[in-house]
């Protein structure tokens, strides 16, 4: 919402009174004077008229989990725990996942309550990389690249995967970057080149990697850097 709208809509003032407040310096945004009607605002600014706090913002969170297998990637759930009850922020409960993990998956999480930043990371057209090691009940079938890179058709669903990224690491073992993230995507895509998965673990959304000094169960905030990161979409190597 603009802030000229927004200072209309709390004060009950009309939009041209709104406007007048403005561009007479009343107004702060986020703690600085802003004469900018067409200022783009959201619940997490804070504005203010003549010291008066007219929209108090909204702490936005950004976490990342180190996912253990066994953990539901839920907000909440009546039979098994979930990466919600692992968490103890205070404002725990306005978190939503930004692109779950399957129960027996491990590896990066990441939660917040900033659902614009949520979609740009979970929505195919934004290309986020998400990157798996995957562990392999035995080697696949020799296209098994070729056929990552071209797609896969879910009858189910009829939908087609986007290209995949599979790199053979080592006998049984892969890797593999996603741009999207179908129900068991990876699963199914090793059934279809003769080989089933026997352990699956993420290790980087965007360019930002799970850090080797966050445990299995452990969460922290993001930095800013972080948050940004994650967004990237270009797909840099990484290390095995």
């Amino acid at each position: 919402m603009k802030l000229d709208r927004l200072l209309a809509h709390h004060r009950s003032m009309g939009r041209n009174a709104a406007k007048r407040a403005i561009a007479a310096g009343r107004v702060s945004l986020n703690g600085q004077r802003s004469l900018d009607g067409h200022a783009q605002t959201d619940r997490f600014c804070t504005v203010c008229l003549d010291e008066e706090i007219v929209q108090q913002g909204q702490r936005a969170l950004y976490l990342m989990m180190h996912k253990p297998v066994g953990l539901l990637s839920a907000t909440k759930d009546a039979k098994h725990p979930t990466v919600l009850d692992a968490i103890t922020d205070p404002d725990k409960e306005s978190l939503h996942l930004a692109g779950r993990l399957d129960r027996s998956t491990s590896g990066l999480l990441l939660l917040t309550n900033d659902g614009r930043w949520s979609k740009q990371l979970m929505a195919a057209d934004f290309k986020v990389p998400k990157v798996y090691r995957v562990e392999l009940d035995r080697d696949p079938a020799a296209d098994a690249v070729e056929a990552f890179a071209r797609g896969f058709h879910f009858h189910t669903e009829n939908i087609t995967t986007l290209p995949a990224r599979l790199e053979l690491l080592a006998p049984r073992l892969a890797r593999v970057t996603l741009h999207e993230g179908r129900y068991h995507q990876i699963k199914r895509m090793f059934h279809r080149v003769g080989c089933r998965v026997t352990a699956l673990h993420r290790q980087q959304v965007g360019q930002l990697c799970l850090p080797q000094d966050l445990h299995p169960g452990q969460w922290r905030p993001m930095t800013p850097d972080e948050t940004a990161l994650a967004l990237l979409g270009s797909e840099a190597p990484i290390g095995n």
